[in-house]
């Protein structure tokens, strides 16, 4: 498993809504608990916060023919290959790691807070404890010893898994066929393709808080991408004709005899 491109599945027809891998991620980061209220859903806490990556959002939903239905869908970061959180990160906090997913490296965070608008997701949160910006980093150390991520681990209806990326969009293809009805993929066409791709039972506008185009900003793109380099090519140019300079005439130095002649003609 070690530094091959990966990518989580999260089949949504499987889940049970069990919360075990909720709970695992939590366990594994060693994320403390906060109180939360009670608001009319078993969803719990509400969102994703800062001490919770992962969060398994409950939602009813009457289908066409009028059926009654629970959808259940693990929510959390998506690990983008064109990244819109690392594009804007100016500290090289938010990183991609060997495996296509994003890591963070927290005592680099500024707490800048750019990521977070840049994400089409709406993943990142910020700890004002700290002034940083946590979100899931797929256990980054647990796929470096070989091993499945907590939540992969902790699941026990096979609604997670993880493989190498080329696999895993051909399982959630074959998985979403055999289903039929409404059934697709969701990921692997947005932001140069997702490092967690799910299999829907319904269609994306359908679920709660799942963005159905997710893009990187424009302007985003328009200064990161085109102007950005541009600048820097264009430093780049300065920098070198500088040098040529300095090669072909040398340091700039006082001019003595324009100073002298000036004091000359002061004498006269």
């Amino acid at each position: 498993m070690k530094f091959m491109e990966v990518v989580k599945l999260i089949d949504t027809t499987r889940c049970t809504a069990c919360r075990g891998c909720q709970v695992a991620c939590k366990q594994w980061n060693e994320q403390p608990g906060k109180r939360t209220r009670n608001l009319g859903s078993y969803q719990n806490p509400p969102d994703l916060q800062s001490n919770t990556w992962t969060l398994i959002r409950f939602q009813e939903h009457v289908d066409a023919g009028g059926t009654l239905k629970w959808l259940f869908r693990k929510d959390g970061c998506m690990h983008c290959t064109d990244a819109a959180c690392v594009k804007v990160c100016p500290s090289g906090a938010l990183y991609r790691t060997p495996y296509g997913t994003v890591g963070l490296k927290a005592h680099l965070c500024i707490g800048c807070k750019e990521c977070m608008a840049a994400c089409p997701f709406d993943i990142p949160r910020y700890d004002k404890a700290t002034d940083k910006i946590l979100k899931c980093d797929l256990c980054l150390s647990r796929l470096q010893a070989d091993q499945l991520p907590a939540c992969i681990k902790s699941c026990p209806t096979g609604a997670l898994t993880l493989g190498a990326k080329d696999d895993m969009i051909k399982k959630a293809y074959a998985r979403a066929k055999a289903l039929g009805g409404d059934a697709n993929v969701y990921g692997d066409k947005f932001v140069g393709g997702t490092h967690v791709i799910y299999v829907l039972g319904e269609k994306p506008a359908v679920y709660d808080e799942l963005p159905q185009n997710p893009t990187v900003p424009l302007s985003i793109i328009v200064w990161k991408d085109l102007l950005k380099p541009l600048s820097l090519i264009a430093a780049g140019g300065v920098l070198a004709g500088s040098f040529l300079h300095y090669i072909t005439h040398g340091p700039k130095t006082p001019d003595d005899d324009v100073q002298g002649g000036d004091a000359g003609k002061g004498g006269k």
